[in-house]
């Protein structure tokens, strides 16, 4: 498969594109909170991200074409099994494409959003100096 990029909208899925909008309007509140604090309006170093943005078959979370960046926050359903294993196939498949998927779980974003504003600045930092 070809690397995401702006030939091919990086593997915007239009298919999903009502999914994608039903779920931005129910947003988790670990989601709700990535959104306000870090991610929102340009506020993580100038870089504008979208939440809910359909790639591939997937609805990532919240996605940054500039850097090539998925951000995934999994509540307590991506601790079991099933869906853990589909998480590796659905990072593994993102990953084929392009993007760099970082996750955080949801009590990271709830209680420790200094580290999570952290690890994302040192990919930024480390996407800039490539």
């Amino acid at each position: 498969m070809k690397t995401a990029g702006k030939q091919n909208l990086w593997h915007y899925n239009a298919n999903l594109k009502h999914f994608a909008r039903e779920n931005r309007k129910d947003m988790t509140k670990a989601e709700a909170c990535i959104w306000k604090y870090l991610l929102g309006n340009k506020q993580m170093m100038g870089y504008p991200f979208r939440r809910q943005r359909p790639v591939l078959n997937y609805i990532a979370d919240f996605l940054c074409k500039e850097l090539m960046l998925i951000i995934e926050v999994d509540g307590l359903t991506h601790q079991w099994e099933e869906v853990a294993k589909k998480d590796v196939i659905r990072q593994e498949e993102l990953e084929q494409i392009g993007f760099t998927v970082l996750r955080f779980h949801d009590d990271e974003v709830l209680n420790d959003m200094v580290n999570v504003e952290r690890a994302i600045i040192d990919y930024i930092e480390k996407f800039n100096n490539k």
